[in-house]
């Protein structure tokens, strides 16, 4: 099976690589957020055709698991889930084909004539970039998780979840606890609507938060004095953020859904509380 070798995936993979290879020499992971590609109808196969591509020509030097170009040999074993990480179809099938021929895309890094092209795009970029979005356009009625997944760059509604909460805890801590009352009294809404257990939270359980206990000290103790790179650095630390997502930006998802949830009267409250730069992001989110 051929696919349409398209620029604007080409420079969208060339550039993510690119952006790796300034923090990493060598081969390094590449790690696509769902916002990378989203609006370009790019399927798995699709991908692994634009990434054998690029290697083939030389653009980028990849490290593949299994067969990486479509012979019947060197075949991964499907019972052995270390062998490879990510299982994709190979070009001859879908996806979800019933062929067990499958490899895995790992590590890449740019060439010398994969720079000098990306150095080309950047001048000139692909046309078909301004015919797609290029993140997800997030929508007024959308669950908050999605919406807090999309804006923070996040891979899936369980990261979204758990960065929420921290961000949430440290909120309610610069918080007085009628305040804090006031904000669960309007966060009505399901989190996300869902079947899976460990999602199934409204926006107000995560405010509460889920842990008993954390939730009773909450209740109980006075407002902290937490300063701006108090506030940022327990994110950091605390949320588990995904490699290359900053504070910031996580905080700043986390922000504008919540206000979304938000009356305008609990919006200038919350601000209230919020010490110095926190403040500005929470008023620009």
């Amino acid at each position: 099976m051929t696919i349409a070798l398209r620029e604007d995936v080409a420079y969208i993979l060339l550039k993510k690589i690119s952006e790796g290879d300034a923090q990493t020499e060598g081969k390094h992971e590449v790690r696509l957020t769902p916002a990378d590609l989203a609006g370009r109808a790019v399927t798995e196969s699709d991908l692994l055709g634009h990434l054998d591509y690029l290697n083939q020509k030389h653009y980028i030097n990849a490290e593949f698991s299994g067969n990486a170009y479509g012979n019947q040999e060197d075949v991964p074993d499907a019972l052995n889930p270390e062998e490879v990480d990510i299982r994709i179809a190979n070009t001859y099938g879908a996806p979800d084909g019933p062929l067990p021929h499958l490899i895995a895309f790992k590590r890449a890094e740019l060439t010398e004539k994969g720079r000098k092209l990306l150095e080309k795009m950047e001048a000139n970029p692909p046309a078909a970039l301004g015919k797609g979005p290029a993140v997800p356009i997030v929508q007024e009625n959308m669950p908050f998780l999605e919406k807090v997944m999309l804006k923070g760059n996040l891979e899936d509604v369980f990261d979204a979840r758990d960065v929420s909460e921290v961000i949430f805890r440290t909120m309610r801590d610069v918080m007085t606890t009628e305040a804090a009352d006031r904000v669960t009294s309007e966060l009505h809404e399901e989190a996300l609507p869902t079947d899976d257990k460990a999602l199934q939270n409204e926006v107000a359980e995560l405010w509460q938060d889920t842990n008993p206990i954390v939730r009773f000290l909450s209740k109980i103790r006075p407002p902290l004095e937490i300063k701006p790179e108090t506030f940022l650095f327990r994110i950091n630390q605390e949320a588990g953020l995904p490699r290359g997502v900053e504070p910031e930006t996580a905080i700043k998802a986390v922000f504008s859904a919540t206000k979304d949830e938000l009356s305008e009267e609990r919006i200038n409250e919350i601000a209230s509380f919020l010490p110095g730069e926190i403040k500005q992001m929470w008023q620009q989110a």
